[in-house]
């Protein structure tokens, strides 16, 4: 006989909005006018958070700027279902975006890539189905955890955060719901997006928070350690078309010389943008600019002075 499902209905996000109770008798304007306006409260719930996040962000920063993985001075995401593709999906776009290697943000999702594409929510059950994952990285005490589960309450996701914590690494986790913090968790975001449009279905209000709160995460730390300079995406490497405008536009912003002068600087630069602004400011040599990033940790900002 099979064991019965806790009741999860007392939870935030399985409850149902008083807003959308003849959402199947809606118009379509209506339809999309409750989604605007239910979207819309979403910006101030991950506000009430920020004190939360910025702590986070803090102890992260802390072992990542002392580390180079691996191992050890990463972010790792454990999550299950539409949590678990969206911690993926942030940590896939971060070497594109930052140059960051590809092992320091690290998304895990429960059933593995597959279930990026089709669906394995019964793999979020076992609170033991992470053990192979964090095994395989290795995960150590200079590591970052976040679990990512809107409802709090995913075996899964508990179950990796419980063994992070075993193996001393810093664990957080990331709530769409008020649930009691649990004795392994050193840090919980809880983000109060209420209850779903159609209940239950947290890729909605929950995933848009779970993205915002990822993407703020992420792009602080690479800010942080260096990857930004002003507004712009100096950190990059011109590899296509794409790239090779971006970065050409930027070399010309923080150096005066025109397109076409950027563009050989990039070539002889290796394509690298930072290598190429300082050889553009400081008229040296490849060489000499990779030097002085290197002895600046990185940090145009730095090199340049």
């Amino acid at each position: 006989m099979s064991t019965l499902p806790n009741d999860r209905g007392s939870i935030d996000t399985e409850r149902r909005n008083p807003r959308s109770m003849r959402l199947d008798q809606f118009t379509i304007a209506e339809c999309v006018r409750l989604i605007n306006a239910e979207d819309a409260t979403i910006a101030a719930a991950v506000a009430a958070a920020t004190p939360a996040i910025t702590a986070f962000i803090d102890a992260i920063l802390h072992r990542m700027a002392t580390q180079s993985p691996p191992p050890g001075g990463r972010l790792i995401y454990f999550g299950a279902g539409t949590s678990g593709r969206l911690g993926v999906l942030d940590a896939s776009e971060c070497p594109p975006t930052f140059q960051s290697p590809p092992g320091m943000i690290v998304g895990i999702i429960a059933g593995g890539d597959s279930a990026l594409r089709l669906s394995s929510e019964g793999k979020e059950d076992d609170p033991d189905g992470a053990r192979r994952e964090i095994e395989r990285l290795n995960i150590a005490p200079n590591d970052s955890v976040l679990g990512i589960a809107a409802g709090g309450t995913t075996p899964y996701v508990l179950g990796a955060l419980d063994l992070c914590a075993e193996r001393g690494a810093l664990t957080a986790f990331l709530t769409c719901s008020r649930v009691p913090t649990p004795p392994f968790v050193a840090h919980h975001i809880i983000i109060d997006t209420g209850p779903e449009i159609v209940t239950g279905s947290t890729r909605m209000k929950a995933g848009t928070a779970t993205k915002l709160i990822l993407n703020t995460i992420t792009t602080t730390l690479m800010v942080q350690l260096g990857k930004v300079h002003e507004n712009l995406m100096v950190d990059l490497r011109a590899t296509n078309d794409k790239l090779r405008d971006r970065a050409a536009r930027i070399v010309c912003t923080l150096t005066g010389i025109n397109r076409e002068e950027a563009l050989s600087l990039l070539d002889r630069a290796g394509g690298s943008c930072k290598s190429a602004i300082v050889m553009g400011r400081l008229g040296c040599s490849r060489e000499e600019a990779e030097g002085r990033l290197e002895r600046a940790g990185g940090r145009l900002r730095g090199a340049l002075e």
